[in-house]
């Protein structure tokens, strides 16, 4: 991959723009192969780079991309206008990587479930003797991982939209989980969000695949691969999950749902899509059940996180859109309270409000401005919403967690599960979830 890269960069001026971890990540490799005519970081924020690399930083860092040949764009810095517009040529460290290792690639993505259905599938390949290696959106960047790639190694890569955003390789897997309503801050429009996601499958191969949930079947003519579609509902499905039992291939198998830690259907789904992957690959039930039993979920992914004062509180805090609430609240016995709420982005509720309307969870605290939006929205356009005064309304989580703690009756649970961004009050989901939890179990 590495000579992939100095082709890329040779007597180029190279620009990495962004210098998060994945930055970090490219310039390290960039500086390793070497070859350029010069390497330039541009970051809003004041950074400290190794010699030959340049700063570009301050709020017009992203004013002069034309002055270089190639940039390699980190995930999440929004351009001002098309890449075409620009005389530069763009480019990723995810792209670079595909453009190496694309044969032996499973690419997962989906507005919800992506980080749970690729640590599941990576767990159970490297349970059963596969050399696996795990890389992508799960927090380890690509460039990170080259020295433990073998000649039969699988790579299995969890992708979000930013990474897929402008990429031109498709994985020789991919999996389209699911498409709901979210980062419209940053896309402007659904369907440029949607475009984003379809590039799992858009440059794939006729001997590629893809699996993905039979709502976003790719429209006819957009996808040359072989298509494996996954459902709940519809018999048609190539993967039909009934209740608990996975129906692939004229095989039926029974999710060990009392034997895994994985909670609700929503993760159910997760799961067909894993055994289908691993049934493809090879993998006999014995393989699959034994590491769908031994798999630790994920922080923040509807958890169970301790019992104080007879309440057992649950941290959702990757919730960012309706239809997780709803899901949490499905799948946790006798919840007494649920915390919504936090940065405003836009999205519609209404799918969540018709839902709280009818769930009997006597508490419905809501928070910070989305909890504000959701109670003005329900007294001012639902007058038939059911017992509003299990409403009630608060600024912050220390006080939606305090006052769950005072009306929670004893043997229900707390849910934190806010269908909002974390954004503007806290550094990303994983410290929201990390403050619930203290706040939760502390005296």
């Amino acid at each position: 991959m590495l000579n992939i890269l100095k082709e890329q960069i040779k007597d180029k001026n190279v620009l990495i723009l962004g210098y998060g971890r994945e930055g970090h990540s490219t310039l390290h490799r960039v500086l390793e192969v070497g070859g350029f005519s010069s390497v330039t970081v541009a970051d809003k924020n004041q950074v400290q780079l190794p010699a030959p690399a340049k700063a570009l930083c301050g709020e017009h860092y992203m004013d002069t991309l034309d002055d270089y040949d190639l940039v390699f764009k980190s995930p999440g810095v929004v351009l001002s206008k098309d890449p075409e517009q620009y005389n530069c040529r763009f480019t990723s460290q995810m792209e670079v990587f595909f453009e190496a290792y694309r044969d032996r690639i499973i690419g997962i993505t989906g507005t919800k479930g992506k980080s749970t259905t690729t640590t599941l599938l990576y767990h159970i390949l490297k349970k059963s003797g596969l050399d696996t290696v795990l890389s992508g959106n799960i927090g380890i960047p690509a460039f990170d991982i080259l020295e433990e790639i073998h000649p039969d190694t699988q790579l299995v890569c969890e992708l979000s939209c930013h990474q897929l955003e402008y990429i031109h390789v498709s994985p020789h897997i991919g999996v389209l989980l699911n498409i709901h309503e979210e980062h419209l801050d940053h896309y402007g429009t659904m369907e440029k969000y949607i475009h984003a996601k379809q590039q799992i499958y858009l440059h794939q191969l006729p001997q590629d695949l893809l699996f993905c949930g039979m709502d976003v079947t790719p429209a006819d003519g957009t996808c040359r691969s072989r298509i494996f579609t996954v459902s709940d509902q519809n018999f048609d499905a190539d993967v039909l999950l009934g209740g608990t039992k996975i129906h692939f291939d004229g095989h039926s198998y029974q999710i060990p749902s009392d034997r895994i830690p994985l909670l609700g259907h929503h993760n159910h789904i997760d799961i067909a899509f894993v055994y289908a992957i691993c049934r493809t690959l090879g993998l006999n039930d014995t393989q699959i059940e034994n590491g769908l039993i031994s798999y630790e979920p994920l922080p923040h992914r509807l958890r169970l996180v301790g019992e104080k004062n007879s309440i057992r509180f649950y941290d959702d805090s990757i919730s960012t859109i309706c239809d997780t609430t709803i899901q949490a609240l499905k799948s946790v016995s006798s919840v007494g309270s649920v915390l919504i709420g936090g940065m405003d982005r836009g999205i519609d509720y209404q799918d969540l409000i018709s839902y709280l309307s009818i769930d009997p969870v006597p508490h419905i605290i809501l928070m910070a401005a989305t909890g504000k939006r959701i109670y003005e929205e329900i007294h001012a356009s639902y007058p038939d919403f059911h017992q509003p005064e299990r409403l009630h309304l608060v600024d912050t989580l220390e006080e939606a967690v305090a006052f769950a703690k005072e009306v929670t009756p004893a043997g229900y649970a707390c849910v934190l599960s806010p269908a909002a961004a974390s954004y503007g009050i806290f550094k990303n989901f994983e410290e929201r979830g990390d403050v619930f939890t203290k706040l939760a179990l502390e005296k």
